[in-house]
C-alpha cells in the first residue's frame, strides 16, 4: 500500500492555503472544496494514525470508512444543535426591513465595486437601500436595483462573515402577467421552508458570476411564455410583505410552530428542522439547494 504521509501533508497544505484565500474572498465554492478536503484529510489521517501506532487492528480502508462516518455523525450533531439554537433564539427567521440611511449601503471591497460598475453599465439603477436587524446589533444590508424596463429587480444581500469579510448574494425577481413570480438567486444559506405556489424559485449557489446569473434569469423569463409586469410598489413594502407571507405560509404548512407555541417549543418544528438539516448538507457539500419548481 502506498504510504499516505506525503499525500496527507500536501492535502493539509492545500487546505490551509484555501482557507487563507477564502478568508479574503469568502467564496462559497472554495468553502465547499475545503470542506471536502477537511473531511477526507480527517478520515485518511485518523486511519493512518490508528494503523501506524497499532491502535486498532483493522484494514486501512475499513478504518477510513469508519472515520468518514464519524465525521458525518459529528457534523450532523453540530448542525442539529445549531438549528435547535436558532429555533429557540430570539433571532427572527423573517426579519423586517427598514430604510438604510447610514450611507453604508455598499462595501468598498474592490471586487464588489466592480459588480456595482457592471450593474450601472448594463442599465441597472439603485432604487433603495435597506437593512434588517438579525440580532446582536448585526444588520443584513440590502441594496435594490432595477433594470431600465422596471421588469426585473435585483436584490443584493451583503452577508457578514465570522472572519470579518463580506460576501454578496444576488436575487433577481420578475412578475408575470399570469400571476407567477420568477425568482433566480445564488444564495448559499439554507432555507428549507415553503414558498407560495405562484413563486417559481431557482437557486444556483455555484453561479457566482453576476452576468451569468442575470443571463440565466432572463432566459427563464423568456421561456415562461407570459408577458412581464413592471414593478410598481416600493421595494421595502414588497420585501416586508414577502416576509409576512412566508412566515404565515410556513406556519400553516407545519415548517414553523404556531405563534402561541413558539415560546415553549421554539420556532421550527421537527419536520422543519430536518428539512433545514438536509439543505445544510446539500449546500455545504454539494452546492445544491432543494428544487422548488
Amino acid at each position: 500500500m502506498i504510504d499516505p504521509t506525503y499525500p496527507l501533508l500536501i492535502a493539509m497544505a492545500i487546505s490551509m492555503v484555501l482557507f487563507q484565500v477564502n478568508h479574503r474572498y469568502a467564496s462559497p465554492v472554495l468553502a465547499i472544496i475545503n470542506r471536502w478536503m477537511r473531511w477526507l484529510i480527517f478520515a485518511f489521517g485518523a486511519a493512518y494514525v490508528c494503523r501506524d501506532f497499532s491502535i486498532i487492528n483493522r484494514p486501512y480502508l475499513v478504518l477510513v470508512a469508519v472515520f468518514f462516518l464519524i465525521w458525518f455523525l459529528a457534523e450532523t450533531l453540530y448542525n442539529w444543535l445549531a438549528i435547535h439554537a436558532l429555533s429557540v433564539s430570539p433571532l427572527p427567521l423573517f426579519p423586517r426591513y427598514a430604510a438604510n440611511q447610514s450611507g453604508e449601503e455598499w462595501p468598498t471591497q474592490p471586487r464588489l465595486l466592480k459588480v456595482r460598475d457592471w450593474l450601472r453599465l448594463h442599465g441597472f439603477k439603485q432604487i433603495q437601500a435597506l437593512k434588517a436587524e438579525v440580532g446582536g446589533g448585526s444588520y443584513l444590508r440590502v441594496s435594490i436595483y432595477q433594470d431600465e424596463s422596471a421588469a426585473t429587480r435585483m436584490q443584493i444581500m451583503f452577508l457578514p462573515q465570522a472572519n470579518g469579510t463580506i460576501t454578496a448574494c444576488y436575487e433577481l425577481a420578475t412578475l408575470l402577467a399570469d400571476g407567477r413570480r420568477l425568482v433566480t438567486d445564488n444564495l448559499y444559506t439554507p432555507f428549507g421552508g415553503f414558498y407560495p405556489e405562484n413563486w417559481q424559485v431557482e437557486r444556483a449557489p455555484w453561479r457566482r458570476s453576476v452576468p451569468g446569473l442575470v443571463a440565466r434569469h432572463r432566459a427563464r423569463v423568456n421561456a415562461a411564455g407570459s408577458p412581464v409586469e413592471p414593478w410598481t410598489d416600493e421595494p421595502i413594502a414588497d420585501l416586508n410583505s414577502q416576509q409576512s407571507e412566508l412566515d404565515r405560509l410556513n406556519t400553516e404548512l407545519g415548517f414553523l410552530h404556531p405563534y402561541h407555541e413558539r415560546d415553549d417549543l421554539g420556532k421550527i418544528t421537527h419536520e422543519g428542522r430536518y428539512r433545514v438539516w438536509k439543505e445544510i448538507w446539500m449546500l455545504e457539500y454539494l452546492g445544491r439547494a432543494t428544487r422548488y419548481e
